[in-house]
């Protein structure tokens, strides 16, 4: 079924296909995803039969060629069934935009690309490292070039999905004697590399994103490595594809937990016709909320995919002015995310804090409060604070 999408007003195939799987599938196991901290592997099979893995990848090489407004709308569908399963979207999205805006030129990953639309491959990140204490544009590992091959071993804090990944896009250092933040990215395919768990992943949310540490063992041919730098590769796209993407995830969250208020409200509603519930005010007040929240990720969708229509697009996405947007959209977002759940559970009431009703909002809580985490809001504002030093908003 074709439906019209209330965000972006356009009538899009792939958001359709993937609002079914979280109604359908996601919400039916998300809460079993949620209490054992395990892959949302259901989704998954059911977004790979209907070749939704593939979004990303452009159209000249067999994907939907999706837009950033296309691809926010979808996370955020399937963040509002589950939240690990919109999250692990995300990032695959993340990892196959990077291969595509960056790795073009070498017909490794064009056909890489190729094979990504025909077996639905999932990948996984590795940006993480000891040592670098967060720091993802800084990396210890390098790579060790043999001739035409490679060897690369990692010791990742964190691995989002990466057992159930297929393959791993890697941060490392050009060469031994790069300097930390001289990083290229490397793709790990999953036959040439071993993973052993250095860390677990019991945690208060985002349970299903299976997280916890790896350190990597790999190996592969010279080609596996992107174009570039990683510099370049952060800044024109791995920055503004998480988190847009991201706000989109938690927007998805938050859209869950003010439609589980909505339903209580009305359900009161009817206990007393002709009435207008206390708990109604509330309502409309986090019913503008969530709008805000809304325009706030639809608009930054829309202007990034604007800029990318120009041939400047990618020049203008290294300005310090969308670095600060970027900045800015994750902090809201991840800010607003926690909030609006709170205002929900504050209008249902006992009902949002328990676990198994209808009316519960504590899986949105959990999940919600790992936003601000998720590259520390703190560090942001560090940023951002110097930036505002020397950048003249004209």
């Amino acid at each position: 079924m074709t439906v019209i999408s209330p965000v972006y007003g356009r009538t899009s195939e792939i958001v359709a296909r993937t609002r079914a799987i979280a109604t359908e599938i996601a919400a039916k196991h998300a809460p079993d995803v949620d209490s054992k901290a395990r892959f949302p592997k259901e989704t998954f099979e059911a977004l790979k039969q209907q070749k939704l893995l593939s979004a990303a990848v452009p159209k000249e090489l067999g994907g939907a060629g999706a837009n950033m407004q296309e691809l926010a709308e979808q996370c955020a569908a399937l963040a509002q069934g589950c939240a690990a399963s919109g999250m692990v979207l995300a990032m695959h999205h993340i990892q196959i935009a990077c291969i595509a805006r960056h790795g073009l030129s070498s017909a490794y990953f064009r056909r890489y690309l190729e094979e990504c639309v025909e077996k639905q491959i999932l990948i996984a990140s590795i940006t993480s490292e000891v040592g670098v204490w967060g720091d993802t544009r800084s990396s210890i590992c390098a790579i060790e070039q043999d001739g035409d091959r490679f060897k690369l071993t990692k010791d990742a804090t964190t691995v989002s999905y990466g057992e159930h990944a297929d393959d791993l896009l890697v941060t490392c250092r050009r060469n031994p004697e790069a300097p930390q933040s001289d990083q290229i990215l490397v793709l790990v395919r999953k036959p040439d590399r071993t993973l052993d768990q250095t860390t677990t992943w019991d945690t208060l949310g985002m349970r299903g994103t299976c997280s916890p540490g790896f350190k990597m063992v790999s190996h592969g041919a010279m080609e596996q490595v992107v174009p570039g730098s990683f510099a370049d590769a952060s800044a024109q796209t791995m920055v503004s594809y998480s988190h847009i993407l991201w706000a989109a995830v938690w927007l998805g969250i938050a859209s869950d937990a003010v439609a589980r208020a909505g339903a209580y409200v009305r359900a009161e509603a009817r206990k007393k016709p002709g009435t207008v519930p206390m708990s109604a005010h509330r309502l409309a007040e986090l019913a503008m909320h969530i709008q805000s929240f809304r325009s706030n990720v639809a608009g930054q969708a829309m202007e990034f995919d604007a800029i990318m229509e120009k041939q400047t697009g990618m020049d203008e996405l290294l300005t310090m002015g969308w670095a600060l947007k970027m900045n800015n959209i994750k902090v809201a977002c991840s800010e607003m995310a926690p909030r609006i759940v709170h205002d929900a559970l504050q209008i249902v009431g006992i009902g949002g804090y328990k676990n198994d009703g209808k009316f519960t909002v504590g899986r949105n809580y959990r999940d919600s409060l790992s936003a601000a985490l998720m590259i520390s809001n703190e560090r942001i504002f560090a940023k951002t604070a110097s930036m505002l030093l020397v950048y003249k908003d004209e």
